[in-house]
């Protein structure tokens, strides 16, 4: 597209100047008619040539640009594209004090492999396919699921974006991002609990920019379900309405300085009738207990906010920046009580906090370096709390080949019947093929 755009500017020159030549011909034709019959001749020959050459350059603009417009039938074939992410670790503890779904001490976990196709489905659409591959980390088989399969519209009118499918639902800075993309090695705990991983749903989200100087995106969505740990809401044989879920994202972007940006941004989401979440069902997570008693969600709420500060030089925006991410969320869901006995008890409301809060610096195109701080109340009972802090470097050997070493000390208190631990991780990651999630996955 770039030699396109500068073939042309060429041609645009070349018809600027052939003009002027025109023009100073024009006139030194009319200075010496009257003094040199035969050289006003020759004038009028070459005007006549440059007339013609610029008549031919005029046609090769024009060819160009009804080129330009013209779909190829290649446009309309997917790109495909594989990317592995193998996790090496060391845990001082067991999973049993630790709470994970991986053995403590020494630990291989391939713990994603992820085949994507992406392409047009005409001039008005295109469409993505994620297909992801883990392993049990109990009997090691591998089992295949469609992470993501969405349409999503590319012209529609007013500043809309229609998607529609199973996809990452808009919420929050790193819900929707996958895992292998994140700064750090695991997703923060507070995502973990509050949303169940990655934001996935199967529904319909709609985006509007709204018409202003000012950048403002505006997103709301609906989905049987919200969250990538989390199965769809049990209904039994009927959904109403309120058996959906509801979110909506709200974000701007300000320009500080010439190196400074901020973009911030506030998430919302409701199940106003979440009926037991999932369906009882030994293949799902048991139903949680505290002091003694069962809870069951009967309603969800989540509200967040977040930011991210970047500083990156104009001139080496390539090899130099530092960004600092924050997102706070806070949780206020609804559950009911049963005892031991399975006699119902007065309903709770549970309100807890969670966060993240990490500083990224890029000192050279392969080299990066973060910290980060979390901290987190647990959604069914407000006084387990647990806080973790990270540390890694990461080498990137290109753009498709990125080795990641990280240690994290994760600290729960008592009321989590956990205990401290240490954790040393060499994340490897890899991409062949195309690869892209988007410009706000990032």
């Amino acid at each position: 597209m770039k030699r396109i755009f500068s073939f042309y500017s060429i041609i645009v020159l070349a018809f600027a100047l052939l003009a002027g030549i025109a023009v100073a011909a024009e006139s030194d034709e009319s200075s010496s008619t009257a003094e040199n019959p035969a050289k006003n001749q020759t004038s009028r020959q070459t005007n006549q040539e440059l007339q013609q050459e610029i008549e031919e350059l005029n046609q090769k603009v024009d060819q160009l640009v009804e080129a330009q417009k013209k779909i190829l039938p290649s446009e309309f074939n997917p790109s495909f594209g594989l990317v592995g992410e193998t996790i090496f670790s060391y845990r001082s503890r067991g999973s049993a004090e630790t709470g994970s779904d991986r053995p403590g001490g020494y630990d291989i976990n391939q713990r994603s492999v992820e085949l994507n196709a992406a392409g047009s489905v005409d001039p008005f659409a295109k469409a993505y396919v994620v297909v992801n591959g883990s392993a049990d980390p109990v009997t090691g088989e591998s089992s295949w699921g469609i992470e993501e399969a969405a349409l999503q519209t590319t012209s529609l009118p007013g500043n809309l974006e229609v998607k529609a499918g199973r996809f990452f639902g808009e919420f929050g800075r790193l819900a929707y991002i996958h895992d292998h993309e994140l700064p750090v090695v695991n997703r923060p705990l507070v995502l973990d609990q509050y949303i169940g991983g990655e934001s996935r749903t199967d529904g319909l989200q709609v985006n509007w920019l709204v018409p202003t100087e000012h950048y403002i995106s505006l997103t709301l969505g609906v989905g049987d379900q919200f969250g990538g740990d989390n199965p769809p809401n049990f209904a039994g044989d009927f959904r109403k309405g309120s058996g959906l879920n509801y979110w909506g994202r709200l974000s701007t972007y300000f320009e500080l300085t010439p190196d400074i940006s901020l973009e911030p941004g506030i998430s919302g989401l409701v199940n106003p009738s979440t009926v037991a979440q999932w369906a009882p069902d030994p293949a799902n997570p048991p139903l949680p207990i505290v002091g003694g008693n069962t809870l069951t969600e009967r309603e969800r709420r989540l509200v967040g906010a977040d930011l991210v500060l970047s500083w990156k030089p104009l001139r080496n925006n390539q090899f130099q920046t530092l960004t600092w991410g924050t997102e706070v969320l806070h949780s206020d869901n609804r559950y009911d009580v049963t005892d031991p006995l399975g006699n119902a008890l007065p309903g709770r409301s549970v309100s807890s906090y969670g966060l993240y809060s990490y500083l990224m610096y890029k000192w050279h195109r392969q080299w990066s370096g973060v910290v980060q701080y979390e901290w987190l109340e647990d959604m069914v009972d407000k006084q387990a709390k647990t806080s973790a802090y990270s540390a890694n470097i990461t080498w990137a050997l290109s753009h498709w080949n990125q080795l990641r070493l990280q240690y994290t000390y994760t600290k729960p208190n008592d009321e989590t019947g956990l205990r401290p631990d240490s954790a040393v991780y060499l994340q490897w990651a890899w991409i062949i093929g195309s690869h892209s999630h988007g410009w706000q996955q990032r």
